[in-house]
């Protein structure tokens, strides 16, 4: 989705989808999901991994891992089996780890980690 292009809607089993624009939606399920440093996402998605250069917003469970860049924001709940911030980025909201779960039970998730924006000193 190019830069200046606004979206609303749902999207499902989608491989990999770039954000440098503006997306809005209810759910968005991909294998990969990467928004641009000019990109803006609201909304709630489910992914393997994310790539936070720009702003997300709302709900979004990475699988695997989630990166967010030094000029990424995610603010609202993000729960992911790996997490990496680069130096400026930001997190605002509550982040949980998703663990792993012995074989049979449920996926386990980690207590809550309160984060507050990390920027630099």
């Amino acid at each position: 989705m190019g830069k200046g292009i606004s979206i609303q809607g749902s999207v499902t089993e989608a491989e990999r989808i770039v954000i440098e624009g503006t997306m809005e939606s209810q759910l968005l399920q991909c294998q990969e999901l990467a928004i641009s440093h000019s990109g803006v996402f609201k909304g709630e998605v489910q992914v393997e991994d994310a790539d936070i250069a720009g702003v997300f917003d709302g709900t979004l469970i990475a699988s695997g891992s989630l990166t967010i860049r030094a000029t990424g924001r995610v603010l609202g709940v993000a729960r992911a089996r790996r997490l990496s911030v680069e130096d400026g980025g930001q997190l605002t909201g509550r982040m949980e780890m998703i663990t792993d779960a012995p074989a049979g039970s449920p996926m386990a998730v980690a207590p809550p980690v309160r984060v507050v924006e990390s920027s630099d000193s």
